[in-house]
């Protein structure tokens, strides 16, 4: 391996570009707050003042980012995959529901006892976790080799699912009625993409490129947010039987390349996209975690709180009671991990900055700054994840 592709690796895998991200949208913004609103949301095109980058970053490259989210997904239902065979994922479904069910539980609770209701559309925001954050922080506080880091990967992308699922249904354009007739080009979508499975056409780009754009136009037409567009077609896409996938040691992997030959459309897509996607996302950050320092509110530690606290009780409550009703834990875990994992999956950082963007706009757009924060101080999390650890005297397994 050259020098220059260990340093890309080393950046992709401790997620750089990511955080990068974040710390230059949070200085700019609190040192000139007009030009980081110039820098977002300048038109690029005279006369179409909504081509900006923050639609470029929003509406397009987060098409690719939730394209990997559900090439996960599909993964793991795969044979070998973490959902095959289901009955070794129940616990941490489980897990997964008490992940989802805890953090709303615990902002609607909090928004109640602090006075905040008229905020509850921010709901869906605690549920998310930053897939890529949660699996870095894990192999770090469990080690890489513990049950505890696919337990929590298992969940995460479960979790994902779910936030997919709470994005499209409940957090579309308020200023336009979602229009359910033009999703008739979704199916189209799907139909094409089916039909290019069905004709073994295996180029991955051309399912991106036809279905994924017909997807993207329904769902825009719709008024639901076009960056759902590839979670429609990823799943056509022909699966071999065997994909790593994004979470394998990369020594592993590269020691193993010249002997790995499955590579299927599905994992030519992840592996094609990832550096794409893990740079992109740099612009990302940075075209969303734009918060001033003053702009911080109730709902910022609301938000704070149902990641951390809420997932934390969640996913303790409903994985321990699987134990108890005889549902056990993955070989190497025991319920004194649960906590821990629990803090871990509150890091929501990408998926909760993009709710946040979605849950609070027009009258409500003034909360989406205190809500981002939030979501950018859940990345905070390890700190507690590696003291809640030493507390309980978990041993880290190499």
């Amino acid at each position: 391996m050259t020098k220059a592709r260990k340093v890309i690796n080393l950046l992709q895998e401790f997620s750089i570009p990511l955080i990068v991200g974040v710390f230059a949208a949070l200085i700019v913004a609190n040192v000139n707050p007009h030009l980081y609103h110039d820098l977002i949301h300048h038109s690029l095109v005279k006369g179409m003042d909504w081509l900006n980058l923050h639609f470029i970053v929003n509406e397009i490259f987060m098409v690719f980012f939730f394209g990997i989210a559900a090439k996960e997904i599909v993964e793991s239902f795969l044979p070998g995959g973490a959902l095959s065979p289901v009955k070794k994922a129940i616990n941490p479904l489980l897990g997964t529901i008490g992940g989802v069910v805890g953090p709303v539980v615990t902002f609607f609770a909090l928004t109640a006892l602090f006075g905040q209701q008229h905020l509850n559309q921010g709901w869906g925001i605690p549920t998310a976790t930053d897939i890529a954050l949660a699996w870095l922080v894990a192999r770090m506080v469990f080690g890489p080799g513990h049950a505890a880091v696919n337990f929590l990967l298992l969940l995460a992308i479960v979790d994902d699912a779910i936030g997919l699922g709470i994005i499209a249904i409940f957090y579309g354009d308020p200023t336009k009625p979602a229009d359910p007739t033009q999703l008739v080009y979704v199916l189209i979508a799907m139909a094409v993409a089916f039909a290019f499975r069905k004709f073994k056409i295996n180029a991955w780009p051309l399912y991106i490129a036809i279905p994924g754009a017909i997807a993207w136009h329904g769902l825009h037409a719709a008024h639901l947010h076009p960056a759902l567009a590839l979670v429609f077609v990823v799943p056509f896409l022909p699966a071999g039987s065997h994909d790593e996938g994004l979470f394998v040691d990369e020594k592993a992997t590269d020691e193993a390349n010249n002997e790995h030959h499955d590579h299927s459309p599905l994992e030519q897509f992840e592996h094609s996209m990832k550096a794409f996607v893990d740079f992109g996302l740099f612009f990302f950050a940075f075209a969303n975690a734009g918060v001033e320092f003053s702009s911080v509110s109730p709902i910022t530690w609301i938000i704070l709180a149902s990641l951390i606290v809420g997932k934390m009780i969640g996913i303790t409550l409903f994985s321990g009671i699987g134990v108890m009703l005889g549902i056990p834990l993955p070989e190497g875990m025991t319920v004194k991990h649960l906590p821990v994992v629990g803090i871990v999956a509150g890091i929501g950082l990408t998926v909760a900055l993009f709710v946040a963007g979605a849950a609070y706009v027009g009258d409500l757009g003034y909360a989406q700054g205190p809500a981002k924060m939030g979501a950018l101080l859940s990345g905070f999390a390890f700190v507690l994840a590696f003291a809640v650890s030493k507390l309980l005297k978990l041993e880290k397994k190499k």
